[in-house]
């Protein structure tokens, strides 16, 4: 809400002909009880104060109105322009901020100011990359030329590097589902795993197209095809053809919090390097239908494309000719404000069976634990140490003596993250038993020596 109320403070200010603060004073300074119990005053100060308030009155039906589009589901807003607008960008989403991708450019953009900030670039500049998030972290995936795997973090605006694809893989797509990250084309797809950093290989889209992910499921479109794409069984099955025949569109989901869940996609050509269009088509992964939305204010294709709140940007893009002047426009999705029915707003429960308050004599513990649902994301945090993903039960080992804590965290494939209750344990000196049986024997073997010896004596 705040996100949709600032702009409208930053309009009423520009609007004013006085100012907000000189409209205000103007306001306070002329004498209105005067005015209103008919005591007489210059006639040049009451045609200022009917102005003031014509002004007043056409500010506040202006931004009223200005204030309904932010929230009117199915409509456009234009926002203020990327600074570069060359190349085929790629879009991502960290806490509430865009990043905007090409060649040796990094740019953020702040919903909440309308405005751009420049980021560290990629180490390797390239084009036509796969681009996912993964816990507040954007991962790059080859490119037109390129097979490098590459990290960026905008908590530090910093970059490393990972294990590159294991083969040339032109324009990509990427998606996250679970912890796992699948970049996928019709010439090579594969499947990251993001805690070993390491590759395995998929099966190839059948048509290519951009892509995008809903419900743990991937969805590609190129031409009329709709391709749905299923982890499980390493497979595609095809939908319902698009009602318009379109390359390169910008595609992405809505993710049921604020908004229905959908397919959105944007623009495209009708054939290759033909102009763009505005054209905008919904697709219902649910009833496995499609409709028409509003068409973007500038026509064009191959536009990147981030979601915040549900609210879809779409930014640079091509009209066929040149690059669209980067164009950035918000798109308020149907039904905006209301979640979907199937939405999951509740966090996982976990339940951890070990360890429990007690005392260990081991540097090695079992951890068990169990969750009422199936998670993305699994984790531990012992004592005030980082937290440590992991993928099911597992065994701690390492514990220094003394007093620890523990906690299992876990996210949903709703993003929901829960926490088990802490336990606190205690790991000590085991008991020296071996050692005394050792010494008893010891002492024994010792006494009966002696008895013998005494009696040898004795005789």
């Amino acid at each position: 809400m705040s996100e949709r109320l600032v702009p409208c403070q930053e309009t009423l200010t520009k609007k004013s002909p006085f100012g907000q603060e000189t409209l205000i004073k103007t306001l306070l300074q002329q004498k209105q009880p005067n005015i209103l119990t008919g005591i007489r005053v210059r006639k040049s100060i009451y045609l200022l104060f009917i102005l003031v308030l014509l002004i007043a009155s056409g500010l506040v039906v202006t931004e009223t109105a200005w204030s309904s589009a932010e929230m009117i589901e199915n409509s456009w807003v234009a926002k203020n322009p990327i600074p570069v607008p060359e190349g085929v960008k790629k879009a991502a989403t960290v806490n509430g901020k865009i990043y905007v991708m090409v060649d040796s450019v990094n740019y953020e953009y702040d919903p909440a100011t309308d405005n751009w900030t420049v980021k560290a670039a990629m180490p390797t500049p390239r084009g036509h990359f796969g681009i996912a998030v993964y816990k507040n972290k954007i991962f790059t995936f080859g490119g037109w030329e390129a097979s490098e795997t590459e990290v960026y973090d905008p908590a530090t605006n910093t970059w490393e590097t990972k294990t590159p694809l294991p083969s040339l893989v032109k324009n990509p797509h990427a998606n996250v589902i679970d912890n796992e990250i699948y970049v996928m084309s019709m010439n090579g797809s594969y499947c990251y795993n993001i805690a070993n950093d390491s590759w395995s290989i998929k099966s190839n889209a059948p048509h290519g197209g951009p892509q995008t992910v809903l419900d743990a499921k991937i969805y590609a479109f190129y031409g009329d095809h709709t391709d749905i794409y299923d982890p499980k069984s390493d497979s595609w099955i095809e939908g319902t053809s698009m009602p318009i025949t379109l390359y390169q569109q910008s595609v992405c989901g809505t993710t049921g919090v604020m908004s229905p869940k959908r397919i959105y996609l944007f623009g495209g050509v009708r054939q290759t390097f033909d102009s763009g269009t505005n054209i905008t088509q919904v697709y219902d992964p649910k009833t496995d239908t499609w409709s028409l939305g509003e068409p973007m204010p500038t026509k064009r294709s191959s536009a990147a494309i981030a979601v915040v709140n549900d609210q879809i940007y779409v930014i640079g893009g091509y009209d066929g000719i040149y690059w669209a002047t980067g164009a950035n426009e918000r798109y308020t999705p149907f039904g905006y404000g209301t979640p979907d029915p199937t939405y999951d707003g509740t966090a996982p429960e976990i339940v951890l069976k070990s360890p429990k308050n007690v005392t260990y004599y081991s540097s090695s513990i079992t951890l068990e634990f169990s969750t009422n649902e199936s998670v993305s994301w699994m984790g531990y945090k012992l004592d005030n140490d980082t937290i440590v993903e992991v993928t099911g039960n597992t065994t701690v080992s390492g514990l220094s003596l003394g007093s620890h804590t523990l906690t299992i965290y876990a996210t949903d494939i709703a993003g929901n993250t829960g926490a088990s209750e802490t336990i606190s344990f205690t790991v000590d000196v085991p008991f020296p038993t071996t050692l005394v049986i050792v010494s008893v024997i010891s002492v024994a073997i010792i006494g009966i020596g002696l008895i013998v010896y005494l009696k040898k004596r004795k005789r």
